[in-house]
């Protein structure tokens, strides 16, 4: 029998930052076993008769069906709400809308562009909120690419981890994820597209706590040299469009080739949290090639976020 029982009861999941390693842990060691569980044709309804909304403000793949399949597998209902119908869509406040759909539901789930919004989701809910991407972090994946390392190794302590390119909300939910596990962590992006300063300091605390590190270097061959994961996402995110032609300038040393993965570990993988967009970032026999374990990550979504309603959804 699957055992949820937890002391992460009612807990919001808005950014990697306040959970300790011993929390994130938690949901990893779920996650494995409710794979496991669901692999072997076993029932993995742990959370039956619950509602989850699951409210969006950007389109997706993987967050959404992850999110609705993993609610129904649960043994709860999820409620796609997309933003443009709710009265939030139309200058409800933040503050109204938590209020009652706390009423309503047994947790959200908010893909948005603002930080803010989901921080405020969460202080005016009384319900956990989970943060399923903004523009500043993307905790679920994170989640996810721990799982995925962690499930290909074996283990998290000591390992490296490189990651080449912008140094966007992707890179900093993964550099603090790392950091509480005793991970090496490069970023390697130009010195304009480098992940927030306060961040990567705060990254840094964490990871001097557990023995592993946090680096942002200029070069990806310097990040990559003997890496054990090295991961990508696109150049241009939604929101950015504008800026097409100056970041595909910008990152055009910064892709996932064959020469690059030469200088990882020999035993290295490959990420990309989806969409990928090949020629670009990542090319064509990297991405497909016997070294990518990009399918199990994008899979890995679903298993942990289950894991994480499990164990925070009262």
């Amino acid at each position: 029998m699957i055992d949820t029982a937890t002391n992460l009861k009612g807990r919001d999941f808005t950014s990697i930052g306040p959970w300790s390693r011993g929390d994130l842990e938690q949901v990893l060691d779920l996650a494995d076993e409710l794979k496991a569980a669901r692999a072997a044709g076993e029932p993995t309804d742990v959370l039956p008769g619950r509602t989850v909304g699951l409210i969006f403000q950007k389109p997706s793949t993987r967050t959404r069906v992850s999110f609705e399949v993993g609610v129904a597998e649960l043994g709860s209902t999820a409620l796609y709400l997309a933003a443009s119908d709710l009265q939030l869509g139309r200058g409800e406040p933040i503050r109204d809308t938590a209020y009652v759909l706390s009423r309503y539901l047994d947790a959200i789930m908010i893909r948005t562009f603002a930080q803010a919004d989901v921080d405020a989701f969460a202080e005016h809910a009384s319900i956990p909120v989970v943060n399923g991407l903004t523009d500043e972090e993307h905790p679920c994946q994170a989640l996810a690419d721990l799982m995925t390392i962690r499930e290909r190794f074996g283990r998290l302590d000591g390992l490296r981890v490189a990651y080449v390119g912008d140094g966007n909300n992707v890179c900093v939910s993964l550099m603090h994820g790392c950091a509480r596990f005793g991970v090496r962590f490069a970023a390697a992006t130009p010195g304009d597209y480098q992940p927030p300063g306060a961040a990567v300091e705060e990254a840094r605390v964490a990871a001097a706590e557990t023995g592993g590190s946090v680096d942002v270097v200029p070069e990806a061959a310097e990040a990559a040299a003997g890496a054990h994961a090295v991961y990508a996402d696109v150049w241009t995110s939604m929101g950015q469009e504008a800026e097409q032609s100056a970041r595909t300038h910008a990152f055009r040393a910064y892709a996932i080739t064959p020469q690059l993965l030469e200088l990882a570990s020999p035993d290295a993988i490959v990420l990309h949290c989806l969409p990928a967009h090949v020629g670009e970032e990542i090319d064509e026999e990297v991405l497909y090639g016997p070294r990518s374990a990009v399918w199990d990550q994008a899979e890995n979504r679903l298993h942990a976020q289950k894991a994480l309603l499990a164990l925070i959804v009262p």
